[in-house]
């Protein structure tokens, strides 16, 4: 089914708006293009270097130069759960590009450092930009020019985007991203939630909240709840990146390794060797970009893909804007009850139907691009399947047409909510981003007096000495890129939760981030201009009347027109945000970043 008029129309504006930027991507990846491997250009030297340490078989391969060989690039480790799987995974793709008459090579490793173990740690303010820095590694890796085709190997909150950007500045290649799929479920997300607040309370002591943590993060793959982590695995397979139906297939699984297999021998049938040549910077497009945004509404995603979308689309060239989110929002249906938008994980989402029936739906209701390229070779109708282990590997079958269980999954025709899982705020403090899935209805728009912070630890310590109280808009501000790097904040959530459970009018309003697990309470996020460069968040004062209304997309202080512009923003001693954990390096990363709204990145559209 083609897209609405309405879709049609806003991609056709970003289209336009991006036309002279993309046309140079497009020429740049031409260019780099080669109907023949790269590497037989290379000068003995260089040649020799790069199979150096080969075994017989593949040295003789790389040295003839006739055959594909595979660039991997990983973000494995083993200290996060969903990148250990990853250390089998460069033998598996090996053994399979030798099956197909080919070889492969790790190129390279990024950086991946997990958001779970650095929250509220000073590590969190590299999390932001690790993403710019693992693209800049994969450039790294890839600049070998030995490669016809690459693999990607990643995950969680930061890494894929990085990765992508990555990919996207050797647009010329071609490119499949493999996952590694979600650890089994352990404690309820709701349970572990409950045992938090109690912990915020003072109510339960710290060797109960680890149990229950352990029991929630128990094991390799990715954390079950939907946050940015399994948000990115759903953007990538929207996206025609990942083979279809694969991505939240459980990890050390006979059919995760079948997937690797198939993963790999496709990447390299559609190298420009070959007669499907595929490269990602013609994957990624327009109309690929607005089915990963269509994707993010339709299921309550991470708030942090309003910064990452903007990000990965500028690295091809293409211009997107919140106020293309915005406009879309209100246009696409909220199908999912995923944690923290629902109690379900995303095991269970892909056993009432997944990715695929989700797909069949958006398609089916004009929502979705269907003439989009993949690395499936198809339009995204070839994504209505779902991989099965076969006597002789894989085979793919229909996708459901009915969801297993609509109190998670459901259709266009009866979805949870008729407007999409994140919206775009404007007013006198700003412009910011809110994730309303999650939030009641009843606390859409919240007016109540503002409780100024300069960070989250002064929050919890005025929280603990019951200083905190009654109905208020917690203002965490000097928390943008700029400021310190835009850490996640969720050592907020339990503190404010349990406000609003003891029945007070709460929300949050910061220039920092909350990412896909900012659960119950009302929060505008990404507020921009932050407090650093002066923006108006920096002139609320203790006691400012603060409205936040997810209805009618505004986000106002109620305070005289006159007092209001005669008062200055305050500023903030950020020294102690400049030095240790690593932060001393990060120092021209604060200083040449962008705002929250064109991507918090170094890098700028070309």
């Amino acid at each position: 089914m083609p897209v609405t008029e309405k879709i049609a129309g806003l991609t056709e504006k970003i289209i336009e708006r991006s036309r002279p930027s993309r046309q140079r991507y497009l020429d740049r990846i031409e260019k780099a293009r080669e109907t023949a491997p790269r590497r037989a250009r290379l000068g003995c030297a260089n040649l020799a270097h790069g199979f150096a340490a080969c075994g017989p078989g593949d040295k003789a391969m790389l040295r003839d130069a006739a055959c594909g060989n595979l660039a991997i690039v990983t973000a494995y480790n083993d200290m996060l759960s969903a990148h250990q799987p990853f250390e089998r995974f460069p033998d598996i793709i090996r053994e399979a590009a030798r099956e197909a008459g080919a070889t492969a090579q790790v190129a390279g490793g990024v950086p991946a450092m997990c958001d779970g173990v650095t929250q509220g740690e000073a590590g969190m303010e590299l999390s932001l930009f690790s993403r710019d820095v693992i693209a800049l590694s994969t450039a790294v890796a890839l600049s070998h020019q030995m490669f016809d085709a690459a693999v990607y190997l990643g995950v969680c909150d930061k890494i894929v985007p990085g990765l992508v950007i990555g990919a996207l500045t050797f647009g010329h290649l071609p490119s499949v991203f493999i996952p590694a799929g979600p650890m089994t479920s352990g404690l309820a997300n709701d349970e572990k939630s409950h045992i938090r607040q109690l912990h915020a309370e003072g109510k339960v002591g710290r060797e109960a909240l680890l149990e229950a943590e352990s029991q929630s993060y128990h094991g390799p793959g990715t954390c079950t709840f939907y946050g940015t982590a399994n948000s990115n695995q759903m953007l990538m397979e929207i996206m025609g990146l990942h083979l279809p139906g694969t991505t939240f297939v459980n990890p050390n699984t006979g059919l995760r390794d079948a997937i690797t297999r198939a993963s790999t021998k496709r990447a390299l049938a559609i190298t420009a060797t070959g007669n499907e040549y595929t490269p990602i910077g013609r994957i990624v497009d327009e109309r690929s970009v607005m089915n990963g945004v269509v994707g993010l509404l339709a299921t309550g995603g991470s708030t942090n893909h309003t910064i990452h979308l903007i990000a990965m689309a500028a690295a091809a060239g293409i211009h997107l804007t919140w106020e293309d989110m915005a406009e879309l929002s209100a246009l696409v249906p909220l199908l999912t009850r995923i944690y923290p938008n629902g109690k379900a994980d995303v095991n269970h989402f892909h056993a009432a139907g997944g990715m695929g029936f989700l797909i069949r739906e958006l398609l089916g209701a004009g929502l979705l691009h269907q003439d989009v390229r993949t690395v499936w070779g198809t339009g995204l109708e070839g994504y209505l399947v779902e991989p099965r282990l076969a006597a002789d590997g894989l085979a793919w079958t229909e996708a459901v047409k009915e969801s297993g269980d609509e109190a998670i999954l459901r259709g266009c025709a009866d979805p949870f909510d008729r407007t999409g899982g994140i919206a775009v705020l404007a007013g006198d403090l700003g412009r910011a981003v809110i994730k309303c899935s999650a939030v009641p209805k009843d606390r859409h728009v919240i007016e109540a007096p503002a409780r100024v912070f300069h960070s989250q630890e002064e929050l919890q310590r005025a929280f603990k000495s019951g200083e905190l109280s009654g109905d208020v808009v917690a203002v965490v501000r000097f928390q943008g890129p700029k400021a310190n790097g835009m850490p996640e904040l969720h050592k907020l959530m339990p503190p404010l939760g349990v406000l609003q459970d003891r029945g007070h009018r709460v929300a949050l309003v910061t220039d920092g981030r909350m990412s896909g697990a900012s659960g119950k309470v009302p929060a505008a996020i990404h507020v921009t201009p932050e407090a650093a460069e002066g923006g108006a968040i920096a002139k609320i004062c203790d006691g400012d009347m603060i409205r936040l209304d997810a209805v009618s997309g505004l986000l106002e202080v109620l305070v005289d027109a006159a007092e209001w512009a005669s008062r200055a923003p305050v500023t903030a001693d950020l020294g102690a945000n400049d030095f240790g954990v690593g932060r001393e390096l990060f120092t021209p990363f604060r200083s040449q970043v962008n705002r929250a709204d064109e991507g918090a990145t170094i890098f700028r559209v070309q």
